[in-house]
């Protein structure tokens, strides 16, 4: 199938597009994304699984190989963090050409509050011996990529898979995970992009060599030519996004706004340390402004608030906001382009039409 639609579209992208969503830019208003409007990129069928019958087994590089039943799981030691989760191929539909794959604008993103057992503890309890250097990860979903039928599979290094941070979740804002979040269990690793955090988990292996399967060699690398081994894709870079302010056309989704002060609110979220500054520009990243960013994240790789009081003036406007973190690693003004459409985190850019007082009617914000 290869007729396109949509200006332009390929079918194949529409139909991707219609089985996965974004986050409504107007949902960041919540420091906890409600479950519904969290972002979803499913990259098979969701599997269905009988919690009952479920096991989830830890194998490999370990002493004590287990088999655990999700009421085992539920009894062991529960810890429940705050992530922000973003797909890697976020904004992948602004780059020029677009790469070929889900059309993400830039609303793939959401923070849910995830409960479950740290994996640290589950492994301990495994004993993981002196030759792993790897933890793979075992969905229960399989389909064909890259001509390859295959189970989808991720793995961390064993460093990254030991930290404290990284969790087995079997609960999604104090409920069972929904089906298209992984149920019964998924891994959370804060700070990591999305295709990190395996949904439908059945299996833990420790490997003693680094895992070559497709979507660790093959997809989720950094590339500008096909022929390139290129970078793995691993941490979220630094990026803010704001609440469009005003009111939307129903089909162009640009906006109108009356004149006078508005604040602007956002998020910012970094994978590696947190956001130390957020600036806005009213005139396409020209010239720019500091805004208030809220106090440390709750967690790593969580997002932050932000808010700058905007003095709106009658006239066309392209409003921008752009994050620092830390490192002091900051958002571009223009992405950088790469095969696989990854990591874009140039600037949100919001056109809006600030009208004049007389014209002014609706709401502000």
């Amino acid at each position: 199938m290869s007729d396109s639609a949509g200006g332009g579209v390929p079918m194949e992208e529409l139909q991707l597009a219609t089985r996965n969503h974004g986050m409504p830019l107007e949902a960041l208003r919540y420091p906890v994304t409600p479950v519904g409007l969290h972002y979803l990129l499913i990259h098979y069928d969701i599997p269905a699984i009988d919690p009952s019958a479920w096991r989830l087994r830890v194998d490999g590089c370990v002493e004590r190989p287990l088999e655990l039943s999700l009421a085992e799981l539920r009894a062991m030691p529960a810890t429940t963090r705050v992530a922000t989760m973003e797909c890697a191929g976020n904004g992948r539909a602004l780059l020029d050409p677009r790469p070929a794959s889900q059309p993400w604008l830039v609303e793939a993103v959401g923070t849910g509050e995830w409960t479950g057992v740290a994996l640290d503890h589950v492994l301990a309890a495994a004993g993981l011996d002196g030759d792993a250097v790897e933890v793979l990860f075992t969905g229960a979903d399989r389909g064909v990529e890259g001509g390859i039928e295959q189970a989808y599979q991720r793995s961390l290094p064993v460093e990254v898979a030991t930290s404290a941070d990284v969790l087995l979740a079997y609960e999604l804002n104090g409920a069972a995970l929904p089906p298209q979040h992984g149920f019964p269990l998924r891994v959370v690793v804060p700070g990591w992009y999305g295709m990190t955090n395996v949904k439908w988990l059945t299996t833990i292996t420790a490997v003693g060599e680094p895992f070559a399967g497709y979507q660790q060699a093959t997809a989720y690398r950094l590339r500008r030519a096909e022929d390139e081994v290129g970078e793995p894709v691993e941490r979220m870079v630094p990026r803010s996004l704001m609440v469009p302010p005003g009111i939307p056309d129903f089909y162009t989704r640009a906006r109108t706004l009356g004149p006078g002060d508005c604040e602007l609110t956002g998020r910012a979220w970094s994978g590696t340390s947190p956001i130390v500054a957020v600036e806005v520009s009213a005139d396409g990243g020209a010239s720019w402004d500091t805004a208030e960013v809220d106090p440390e994240p709750p967690a790593v790789g969580a997002w932050q608030g932000w808010r700058f009081r905007w003095h709106a003036v009658p006239g066309d406007h392209e409003l921008c906001c752009r994050a620092t973190d830390a490192t002091g690693a900051r958002q571009p003004l223009q992405p950088e382009w790469n095969t696989g459409g990854y990591a874009n985190n140039a600037v949100q850019r919001v056109a809006v039409h600030v009208t004049d007082a007389a014209q002014s009617s609706g709401p502000r914000l």
